[in-house]
C-alpha cells in the first residue's frame, strides 16, 4: 500500500461524516495526521439533519483505528477565528501543515422564489465564505511548513446552472473564483490551490434532497441537466477522495488552479 502522506498533516473541514470523513480515513491509512473540524449544530433553514458531535467523535475513532492521529474540534467555517484556533491547537500537536481540504458544505432544493433570506445566507456563508476562511486561515501554517496543497470541494454546480439549487450554484461558482485567485496569489509560497468538482455523491446530504424529484417531474425538459454521461446516477465517496489525495500528493506537485471534474461526464452534456 502506498504511504503518500507519511509524516504529513491535513486540515479538513466538514470532517464528521460523508466526504470529509472519507478523506480523513484515506489520509490516515496512508500515514497522515488529521486536524478536523465540523459544526455539530443544526441549521434551522435545512430540511435534513446535519452532522452531530457523535458523528465527529466517531470520525476520530475511525481515524485512530486506521492508524492515524487526529485533533478534532467543533467549529463553524463561517467563523474565521474558530478555524484559526483549531489550526493552532493542531499545529501545537503536529508541528506542521501540508494539505488543506475545504470540504464543509450544505445544500437545499427549492424554487428561486422559495429561497428565504436565512437560507441564502446559510448556504453562501458556509459554502463560499467558509472556503475563503478555511484557506486564508491556512496560508501562514502552510507557508511555514514549506508550502503545500489547498483543495476546495466545488461541484458540477460550480460550472453548470442547475435549476432549483440557486444559493448552492452561486456559492460553488464562487469557490472556483477563490481557487483561481489564490492559485496565482500563493504560488510564490509554493502553495498549490485546486478544486474538485463532483456530480452527485451518495452521502447523507444528497439523501436529504428528495424535493428535487417532484420539481423535475413538473419540468421534465430539465431532467437532462442532471444526467451523467456514464451510466451511473452518482459517484462514490472514494471516487472524490482519490481526486483529493492526488491533488494533495507529490504526484500533483506542479498542478495548481485546476478544476478537476469527478462527475461521470455530467458537464460534457
Amino acid at each position: 500500500m502506498t504511504r503518500r502522506f507519511e509524516g504529513r498533516v491535513a486540515f479538513i473541514t466538514g470532517v464528521a461524516r460523508g466526504q470529509g470523513r472519507n478523506h480523513a480515513l484515506a489520509i490516515a491509512r496512508e500515514g497522515g495526521s488529521i486536524i478536523g473540524v465540523d459544526l455539530p449544530e443544526p441549521y434551522c433553514s435545512l430540511s435534513y439533519e446535519t452532522a452531530t458531535e457523535a458523528d465527529l467523535d466517531e470520525t476520530v475513532d475511525l481515524v485512530e483505528a486506521a492508524g492515524g492521529a487526529m485533533v478534532a474540534m467543533g467549529a463553524d467555517v463561517r467563523n474565521k477565528q474558530a478555524l484559526e484556533e483549531a489550526l493552532a491547537i493542531g499545529m501545537d500537536r503536529f508541528g506542521r501543515l501540508d494539505l488543506v481540504v475545504a470540504n464543509a458544505g450544505i445544500c437545499s432544493v427549492q424554487r428561486a422564489e422559495e429561497v428565504t433570506t436565512q437560507l441564502w445566507s446559510d448556504v453562501i456563508d458556509t459554502n463560499l465564505t467558509g472556503v475563503w476562511n478555511t484557506f486564508v486561515s491556512s496560508i501562514e501554517p502552510l507557508a511555514n511548513s514549506g508550502g503545500g496543497s489547498m483543495v476546495a470541494t466545488s461541484s458540477t454546480a460550480g460550472i453548470k446552472g442547475l435549476p432549483y439549487f440557486g444559493p448552492y450554484v452561486a456559492a460553488k461558482h464562487g469557490v472556483i473564483g477563490i481557487v483561481r485567485n489564490l492559485a496565482n496569489e500563493l504560488a510564490d509560497r509554493s502553495i498549490r490551490v485546486n478544486a474538485v468538482l463532483p456530480t452527485g455523491v451518495a452521502t447523507e446530504m444528497t439523501a436529504g434532497l428528495s424535493a428535487l424529484g417532484p420539481l423535475l417531474a413538473a419540468r421534465p425538459e430539465l431532467n437532462a441537466m442532471f444526467q451523467n454521461a456514464l451510466p451511473v446516477p452518482m459517484v462514490d465517496l472514494q471516487d472524490v477522495t482519490e481526486a483529493v489525495l492526488f491533488l494533495g500528493s507529490d504526484a500533483a506537485r506542479y498542478i495548481t488552479g485546476l478544476e478537476l471534474t469527478v462527475n461521470a461526464g455530467s458537464t460534457i452534456r
